[in-house]
């Protein structure tokens, strides 16, 4: 993401950092499949109250959006971050990760939604986990994607059996959109922010993952950002930050 450091990071993210811990499922336990991460605790420096998980894009790791918590801290003070690598190396690029592989660079929906449902039991099993070691239940949970980090926080977030806080996604699309009002089972607020300059994922996804996720009968918010390429701006994150002051209040 060409803006991750939205602000330098403070000293206390740097003493909050921890390792990986092993994911699960939606339909069937994964418990092999293990995903590096970083965990970050509180800026108040007390026990978590709120948990932000934030995914990030193909091409990146866990790195990738580490610049948004200093922002989203400010607004969520009692909220513990965590920031997982995706689980595979990217082909054209081993030194990054990707959520799942498209051979060829084929981006046809039938692909992308082949690989979203691969790599849904992974991250699943993963948020429990989370949640389990952070001591927090669902209704304090918000999950953050950019990307492909999005796609997968909107097919696993509206598909868990308790649904959580909020889902922020930032420049991807909506996989499986026929399917989604039949599997269907948790309705959180959603926000959807993309660039109109987006390259990568058209800026019309926005409006086909809107139109596929308010039918569904989810409240959806969408920001767009005239001019913007495929990547966050300060506008965008504000955005999503003022959901999350609604959604994790209390």
């Amino acid at each position: 993401m060409a803006n991750a450091g939205v602000l330098r990071l403070t000293a206390w993210i740097s003493r909050s950092f921890a390792h990986a811990r092993p994911g699960g499922a939606i339909q069937a336990k994964a418990g092999k499949t293990r995903l590096k991460r970083q965990r970050i605790g509180p800026a108040s420096g007390g026990d978590p109250q709120q948990l932000v998980i934030l995914l990030h894009g193909r091409g990146a790791d866990g790195d990738d959006l580490v610049g948004l918590v200093p922002v989203l801290a400010k607004t969520l003070p009692h909220a513990a971050f965590v920031l997982p690598t995706a689980p595979q190396r990217c082909d054209t690029s081993p030194y990054t990760y990707e959520w799942f592989n498209l051979p060829d660079g084929d981006r046809h929906p039938d692909k992308v939604e082949a690989g979203v449902r691969a790599a849904a039991p992974v991250l699943d099993g993963f948020i429990d986990d989370e949640l389990a070691a952070h001591g927090l239940t669902d209704d304090r949970l918000a999950l953050l994607g950019f990307s492909q980090g999005c796609m997968m926080a909107l097919h696993v977030g509206l598909r868990r059996p308790i649904a959580c806080a909020a889902i922020l996604g930032y420049s991807g699309r909506l996989c499986a959109a026929d399917s989604l009002t039949g599997e269907i089972v948790s309705r959180p607020p959603v926000l959807l922010c993309h660039g109109t300059d987006d390259t990568v994922v058209p800026f019309e996804s926005q409006n086909l993952a809107a139109t596929a996720i308010a039918a569904a009968g989810v409240a959806v918010t969408t920001v767009e950002r005239p001019g913007l390429g495929h990547r966050l701006d300060r506008q965008g994150i504000d955005a999503g930050a003022a959901l999350l002051a609604r959604a994790l209040a209390g």
